[in-house]
C-alpha cells in the first residue's frame, strides 16, 4: 500500500471538495455525520483561514484520510479535526495527519487550538487522549425550519450601523463576559467578513440585542446571538430568532442552524422556545502536555 499526503489551503477546488464529501459519506458507517466537523460548509470560502491535510491511497487513487484546521473567528485560534476511512484505521494515518496539522498551525502563527470530536466517537476520544488532550466542553448544533413569520412582535431587525457599536459592546460584554477589545474585534469580524450579516435588534429606538447570520447553500447559520441582560425573560430572544426564520425563508433557505454550549441552560431554553432541536454534538479538547 502506497500512501501520500498533501496540504491544501481554503478554498478547495471542486474535485477535492467532492473527494472529501465522499470520505465523509464512507465514514457514516460509524453512525455519525462528519460534514460539519470537517468544515465542508466553508471549504470553498475564500475568506476563511484554514487548510486541509489530505492522505491518498495512490494505488486506488482514493482519498482515505483528512485533517482540517480553521481559524473561524480570525483570532489565530484554530479548531482542528481528523477523519480516516474505516478500512484504513489503525495504520497510523491519524497520527501522521496530526503532526502535519500541528506544523501547519504553527507556520500560520496559531496562538491557540482546540481539537474536535463528534459525541460518541470513541475512536476520536481515545485518539485525542493518547495525544495529550483533555475534554473541555461540548457544543450542540441545533436546527429549525425556516418559516414565514405569522405574528409580528415589537422587536425589529435591521442591518448593523456604526452608531450601534457602543450599545452592542455593552451587550456583548454583559452577555459573554468579553472585554471591550474582544467585543470590538467580534463586531469588526462580523461586519467585514464576506457572507456574514450582522443585525441589530430594536424595540422602538432602543437597541435590545443582536444576531449575525451566514448563508451556506440552503442553510442560514446563526452566530453572535445576544440579548441585553436587562431585557431577558421578555420573549425578545424568541422574537429575534423568529425574525431570522422569516428572513431565511425569504432568501430561499430551508433550515436555520446554530451552535450552543450544552452548559448554557439559559440559551438552550430560549432556542427550545423558538422550536430548535438538537442535530449533533461536538466535543472540544484542549492540549495539556
Amino acid at each position: 500500500m502506497n500512501l501520500s499526503a498533501i496540504t491544501v489551503s481554503f478554498p478547495l477546488d471542486e474535485e477535492t471538495f467532492e473527494e472529501l464529501q465522499n470520505l465523509c459519506k464512507v465514514a457514516e458507517i460509524d453512525g455519525h455525520v462528519y460534514h460539519q466537523v470537517m468544515n465542508l460548509p466553508v471549504a470553498r470560502n475564500y475568506d476563511m483561514r484554514g487548510f486541509y491535510v489530505l492522505v491518498y491511497d495512490d494505488e486506488k487513487n482514493e482519498l482515505v484520510g483528512a485533517g482540517t484546521a480553521i481559524d473561524l473567528m480570525g483570532l489565530n485560534t484554530y479548531e482542528w479535526s481528523i477523519l480516516v476511512a474505516p478500512m484504513y484505521r489503525q495504520l497510523g494515518i491519524g497520527s501522521a495527519v496530526y503532526n502535519v496539522l500541528k506544523d501547519g498551525m504553527a507556520a500560520r502563527g496559531s496562538e491557540g487550538e482546540l481539537a474536535l470530536a463528534i459525541e460518541g466517537s470513541h475512536f476520536g476520544d481515545e485518539f485525542l487522549q493518547k495525544l495529550g488532550y483533555l475534554y473541555s466542553f461540548s457544543e450542540s448544533t441545533l436546527e429549525v425550519k425556516a418559516e414565514v413569520l405569522e405574528q409580528q412582535g415589537p422587536v425589529t431587525l435591521r442591518p448593523f450601523m456604526q452608531k450601534d457599536t457602543e450599545a452592542l459592546v455593552t451587550i456583548f460584554s454583559e452577555a459573554f463576559g468579553d472585554i471591550r477589545e474582544e467585543s470590538l474585534e467580534l463586531i469588526d469580524f462580523n461586519t467585514t467578513t464576506e457572507g456574514l450579516v450582522m443585525w441589530t435588534a430594536e424595540v422602538g429606538d432602543e437597541v435590545v440585542g443582536t444576531v449575525t447570520t451566514r448563508k451556506e447553500g440552503e442553510v442560514e447559520w446563526i452566530t453572535a446571538f445576544a440579548v441585553a441582560p436587562n431585557k431577558q425573560g421578555q420573549g425578545i430572544g424568541t422574537q429575534i430568532l423568529n425574525l431570522v426564520k422569516d428572513y431565511a425563508i425569504r432568501q430561499g433557505e430551508k433550515t436555520i442552524l446554530l451552535d450552543v454550549e450544552i452548559e448554557n441552560v439559559g440559551a438552550l431554553r430560549v432556542y427550545e422556545k423558538a422550536g430548535f432541536m438538537k442535530s449533533t454534538q461536538i466535543d472540544y479538547y484542549i492540549y495539556i502536555k
